[in-house]
């Protein structure tokens, strides 16, 4: 198999789709006689391989990295585990067995499972593959993995800024270079709410932050969690804050379990529940950050195979976590005192950012009006969404 080098950034969701369809016919021995330079590229990217004559086997661990992000338990981890012939004497089971197999997982027939299941199982691993890429090196302190503080106050967990505070004109200006999700993470202080408060804008994934004492995240109407391979600040959030065994696998999904529990309680298993309902649970694993609760903001609800959000139940959301957190406050040694927002409702609820940051900022303003004792932060995943926000 000859091999071209392989590009230095990472592949594309659409190239890892269209080899990941390639293989399954031919399953995994043909990754010796064909080169596939997305999934190798993603393989040397991940840390599975050099990028030499170890490709291929690079590339079938790093797709059983994918199934076990995917859920080994899940329906759809299992058939992609037999989709691929990644089970234990599987590996160069014959195509048509495979899919088979993979379609009783689900319980429909091989054609039935070609035509609907086994799009989205190869779908989902493409993007599991792309989760595992979008985690930060597993060595920080090599170069381009080290963290700066940006000003006065500024904690671990902050990168480098481009700014020097606010403009004369009230607003943040964040220099662009590269591409969302290459450099370290960004902290601005003191960005405006109104002419007497601020709060703090991160350009990070939320759960690398460290010492902010309430996280929010955005769930469904049913808090549903997504899941942990999901590139969204609820999926984000499940994972790092689940316990994990000393061979690193979950053993307590934390989130997720106190949730339920919390449904149970309140008599709604199955059920949704009023929008901008926010619902607390302990930070799990996160509490080695400085975390200390996770709050869940019911904002989005299910239409189909979308989501609706509504506006007014993101100011509902920020409200009831106000309230939460101010009758939490005194129990913690010291009180708690610092939150942080996502922009609720503009991933996969589908709101504009802007939409989502002006309803935050104008809830915001009115509960700081109300009690000015708490450190506000935002956190958005890039710098172009940072910008808008900085400046409305």
């Amino acid at each position: 198999m000859s091999q071209e080098p392989f590009a230095s950034n990472s592949p594309t969701y659409d190239q890892l789709l269209e080899e990941l369809k390639g293989i399954r016919r031919p399953g995994l021995p043909d990754l010796r006689r064909t080169d596939r330079p997305a999934l190798r590229a993603a393989a040397v990217a991940g840390g599975f391989c050099d990028g030499s004559d170890d490709a291929p086997a690079g590339i079938e661990a790093l797709l059983r990295e994918a199934v076990r992000r995917l859920g080994e338990r899940d329906l759809l981890g299992q058939a992609a585990a037999h989709t691929f012939g990644l089970l234990p004497d599987r590996r160069g089971a014959p195509a048509h067995d495979r899919r088979k197999m993979a379609a009783a997982v689900y319980g429909v027939t091989p054609e039935r499972f070609r035509k609907q299941q086994e799009p989205q199982v190869i779908q989902q691993l493409a993007e599991a593959v792309l989760t595992i890429l979008r985690e930060p090196p597993p060595f920080p302190g090599k170069p381009g993995a080290t963290e700066q503080s940006t000003g006065p106050g500024a904690g671990p967990g902050a990168g480098p800024q481009n700014s020097g505070g606010p403009s004369p004109t009230g607003q943040s200006t964040i220099a662009r270079s590269g591409r969302a999700g290459q450099e370290p993470p960004l902290r601005v202080d003191s960005v405006p709410v109104d002419a007497r408060s601020t709060f703090t804008l991160h350009v990070s994934p939320i759960e690398l932050l460290r010492d902010i004492e309430v996280l929010v995240s955005s769930e469904n109407v049913y808090l549903e969690m997504s899941k942990t391979f999901r590139p969204t600040v609820s999926g984000a959030l499940r994972l790092a804050s689940a316990v994990r065994d000393p061979a690193g696998e979950i053993v307590d999904d934390v989130l997720a379990r106190e949730l339920a529990g919390w449904l149970r309680a309140h008599g709604r298993p199955g059920l949704p529940i009023r929008p901008g309902t926010v619902v607390p649970t302990a930070p799990g694993a996160l509490a080695a950050r400085g975390v200390r609760r996770i709050y869940h903001a019911a904002v989005a609800t299910p239409r189909d195979d979308t989501y609706e959000v509504r506006p007014e139940s993101i100011a509902r959301a920020v409200s009831a976590c106000f309230a939460l957190a101010r009758a939490e406050r005194d129990r913690y040694e010291p009180a708690l005192s610092s939150i942080c927002f996502p922009l609720l409702g503009a991933g996969r609820g589908g709101l504009a950012p802007a939409v989502s940051a002006t309803w935050l900022r104008w809830a915001i303003r009115d509960e700081l009006a109300r009690d000015s004792r708490w450190r506000v932060h935002l956190v958005v995943r890039s710098r172009e969404i940072a910008e808008a926000v900085g400046a409305l």
